[in-house]
């Protein structure tokens, strides 16, 4: 057998292993009910699922059905594939299965991309099985896609872009295919658009003879994507932006916002390693070719975006946030390069071209790929090694069980025309299929356009959590008056105690509730005995 042949085997055998380890991924965070096997998904992603649930059963694209239109989704594109799931007859339990599966198959296609475009630059077949292992076993990036985010799709959009962009620079022809992906980006996510504009931008400038082509479909994508957006958006919810731009953008200083997403991105990058992400660096001095430039411009814009923004809700647990996670296998893809280029000139140097030499070299870069993954993997939590290796469950699973089983307890305990107020906003409600009040406002244009809380430690991890600053019990409890409160936010039951005076507290399966006293939307008798 020669060598092509031994590495189409080794990309084979990557491939099945990794479709292995994304299925014992998806039965990890299932749910265990009664010998009844649940699926959920991460809470946001639920919140999706609500819009696609709606929408799919013909009561529009909201929150809640007959309720008020809000735009409380950012991935519109992600929202109309989980509407075709649900449009299947599948029971709400599993209707997140099949999400997930779809997001494996993004994920898998993305592995097969990130192999082709490494192989644009190099012809060491080892470097291309680097990158495309780091791909596949970088847990945030898993994490995220298979808990139901829509970053697998967006890593795969991204990563194909670039390789239809650089195989049209090689071949010095245009390809109009990278703004057909990027464009769907967009409409995946908004804010793709960053993303977008740099490849954009660094196409055009390499590509002289045709910057025009470049400037016209890739400009001409994104205007009509956004362009598009906003005149469906003005139309059907009497709005210029999302209702999540008002709750996570307004009401802090951009200044003191970009110095919060600084300090959540060097984080990140200190407990990945530094050294790891210093690598990539030395490859423009190393391989002074500008088909690379895309890569950087993309990855970094990703980095950019983060920053500008904040960063994420979720930095207190570690590992890359949802932005950056998306452009991560293309910083694989340029660290995999990095580390052929620096073993090309230790072969050159020492003169070790022998068949002795060439073995002991690509055993190096594989131990390095190996030992990296653990690096790369690095999260703030306990027992990180074996939630990335799936002794143990990932991190939010536990958190998504519970919400998952809150819903369908007040399903259970509610009558139809029940309301319940709930700060997570996705597996309560879906699960529950009762009328919610956003206590943090994601799908509430009252709470997103008010003032943001903000305490003198922001820059700690978890005390600024975008889109989790905002709040107003007065309005949220007092005004509105929900049959239940399933949840108050974190380190604010002082303030909303004045709230509850008129509900009672009941724990069941261990979780407390507050039950609006004499409610007639409140079935008493299935609420069990209180010790």
């Amino acid at each position: 057998m020669n060598l092509t042949r031994i590495y189409q085997l080794l990309f084979l055998l990557l491939l099945i292993g990794y479709a292995f380890y994304g299925w014992a991924f998806i039965q990890r965070t299932s749910i265990d009910l009664d010998n009844q096997r649940i699926y959920a998904l991460f809470d946001d992603a639920m919140i999706s699922m609500q819009y696609a649930k709606n929408l799919a059963h013909g009561d529009g694209l909201v929150w809640n059905a007959g309720g008020e239109k809000v735009e409380g989704y950012s991935n519109p594109l992600w929202v109309m594939l989980m509407a075709g799931i649900h449009l299947l007859p599948i029971a709400l339990t599993q209707t997140s299965l099949y999400v997930k599966i779809m997001s494996l198959l993004f994920l898998l296609l993305n592995v097969i991309i990130i192999k082709l475009l490494v192989d644009e630059f190099t012809e060491n077949q080892l470097i291309p099985l680097v990158a495309a292992f780091l791909t596949a076993f970088y847990f945030p990036l898993n994490n995220w896609s298979l808990q139901g985010m829509e970053v697998g799709l967006q890593a795969l959009l991204l990563s194909s872009a670039l390789l239809f962009g650089v195989r049209a620079l090689k071949e010095k022809r245009f390809s109009p295919w990278p703004y057909v992906l990027l464009g769907l980006g967009v409409l995946l996510r908004m804010d793709t658009a960053a993303a977008a504009v740099a490849a954009i931008a660094v196409f055009a400038w390499i590509d002289g003879p045709r910057w025009k082509d470049h400037l016209i479909w890739g400009l001409g994508s994104i205007v009509l994507t956004i362009g598009g957006l906003t005149v469906f958006r003005l139309v059907y919810y009497g709005d210029w932006l999302p209702n999540t731009y008002y709750l996570k953008l307004v009401g802090l200083s951009t200044i003191l916002r970009i110095s919060i997403g600084l300090r959540r991105f060097w984080d990140f990058v200190w407990l990945s390693n530094w050294a790891l992400f210093a690598i990539p660096i030395a490859l423009p001095a190393l391989d002074k070719r500008k088909t690379l430039w895309p890569l950087y411009a993309v990855l970094l814009s990703q980095v950019a975006y983060s920053i500008y923004v904040g960063g994420d809700a979720w930095e207190h647990v570690g590992g890359a946030n949802r932005f950056i996670a998306a452009a991560m296998p293309i910083f694989f893809a340029l660290f995999a390069l990095t580390l052929g280029e620096i073993y090309e000139l230790i072969l050159k140097a020492g003169k070790f071209k022998s068949k002795f030499g060439i073995t002991a070299g690509n055993t190096f870069l594989t131990i390095v790929a190996i030992f990296s993954l653990f690096g790369f993997n690095s999260l703030l939590v306990q027992d990180d090694v074996s939630k990335w290796t799936l002794r143990e469950k990932p991190v939010f699973t536990e958190s998504v069980e519970r919400y998952a089983l809150m819903g369908l307890t007040l399903h259970d305990v509610t009558t139809e025309s029940a309301t319940i107020a709930v700060v997570t906003a996705g597996n309560i409600p879906y699960f529950s299929e009762r009328t919610a009040i956003d206590l943090l406002g994601k799908n509430d244009p009252m709470i997103a356009r008010g003032p943001m809380h903000i305490n003198s430690s922001l820059f700690e991890p978890g005390n600024y959590r975008p889109g989790h600053n905002k709040w107003n019990y007065a309005y949220s409890i007092g005004e509105l008056q929900p049959d239940v409160v399933a949840q108050i936010w974190e380190n604010t039951d002082e303030e909303a105690a004045p709230y509850l005076e008129d509900y009672e507290l009941f724990v069941i399966a261990g979780i407390p509730y507050y039950f609006r006293k004499n409610s007639p939307n409140v079935i008493w008798q299935n609420i069990p005995p209180q010790e």
